[in-house]
C-alpha cells in the first residue's frame, strides 16, 4: 500500500479483518472462507465488481497440523471436528480453485500475477506434519504447471517459499512441542517478496528455505534424515 496499490484482504473472522484495517486504514477487507467453493466464487465476483482493475492474486491461506498416522484417521478427524479446518481444503484445494476462478480475468490485463505461498517443507518434509508438507509439495508442482500454461499470457506465476514465519499457522503447536524459534517476522518475508517481484524472480526462496531447496536437489536422502532425526 505504501506503493499506492489498492489492497484487498480476506479472512474468516471479522475480528482479524478489523485488526488488519486498524493497522492499515486504506486496506479493503471482506469476510471469506476460501475452503468453501461458494465463498471462493463470491470473493471472485465481489473483487472484480468492486475493483475491476484487480491484477494480482495472492494465495496465502494455510494451516499446519501435527498428525500421527499410526493412530489411523484419529488425528485427522479430531482436528476436523475441533474447528472444521482441513489442511488439504485450505492449503491446496482453495489455491487451485481460486487460481482457476481468477485466471480468465487476469489474462485480459496488460500485466498480472499470481503468487502462491509454498514452503521450504514442500522440498524436504518433516514427518510429523505429513499432510502440511504434502500440500506444499503439491503447491510447488501446481505452480510449475500453471506457470507453463500461462507462459504466453500477461500473467506471471510466482512461488514464494518462506522458512518458518512467526504467525499462528500451527495453532500453538510450536509452543506445545517446546519449539523456541518462532521464525522470522512476516514483515521480513514481505520485504523479500517485494524485492523479488521487482527482479521478476519467479521462485522466491527466503532465508533458510533457500538452503532447504538446495539440499533437496543435491542430496535429498541425507537432508531428509537430518530434518527427521
Amino acid at each position: 500500500m505504501e506503493k499506492d496499490n489498492e489492497v484487498v484482504v480476506c479472512a474468516r473472522t471479522e475480528a482479524n479483518l478489523r485488526i488488519a484495517q486498524e493497522t492499515r486504514p486504506r486496506l479493503h477487507t471482506i469476510r471469506c472462507d476460501v475452503s468453501k467453493e461458494f465463498e471462493r466464487k463470491r470473493l471472485h465476483d465481489w473483487a472484480f465488481a468492486n475493483f475491476p482493475e484487480t491484477n494480482v492474486l495472492i494465495n496465502n491461506a494455510g494451516i499446519q497440523r501435527m498428525i500421527d498416522l499410526k493412530k489411523g484417521p484419529n488425528d485427522l478427524l479430531d482436528n476436523l471436528e475441533a474447528d472444521g479446518e482441513d489442511e488439504i481444503d485450505i492449503n491446496l484445494k482453495a489455491l487451485v480453485y481460486l487460481s482457476a476462478h481468477f485466471v480468465p480475468e487476469l489474462r485480459r490485463k496488460r500485466r498480472a500475477a499470481i503468487l502462491n505461498i509454498g514452503s521450504g517443507l514442500g522440498f524436504i518434509p518433516i514427518s510429523f506434519m505429513p499432510v502440511y508438507c504434502a500440500t506444499k509439495a503439491a503447491v510447488h508442482s501446481f505452480t510449475v504447471s500453471l506457470r507453463h500454461q500461462l507462459r504466453n499470457t500477461p500473467v506471471q506465476v510466482f512461488e514464494v517459499i518462506p522458512p518458518t514465519v512467526d504467525t499462528n499457522l500451527d495453532k500453538g503447536a510450536r509452543e506445545r512441542r517446546g519449539q523456541a524459534n518462532r521464525g522470522i517476522p512476516p514483515s521480513e518475508v514481505a520485504r523479500s517478496v517485494m524485492a523479488g517481484l521487482e527482479r521478476d524472480e519467479l521462485e522466491l526462496a527466503i532465508g533458510m528455505a533457500l538452503d532447504l531447496r538446495r539440499r533437496s536437489r543435491e542430496n535429498f536422502d541425507e537432508a531428509f534424515a537430518n530434518m527427521n532425526r
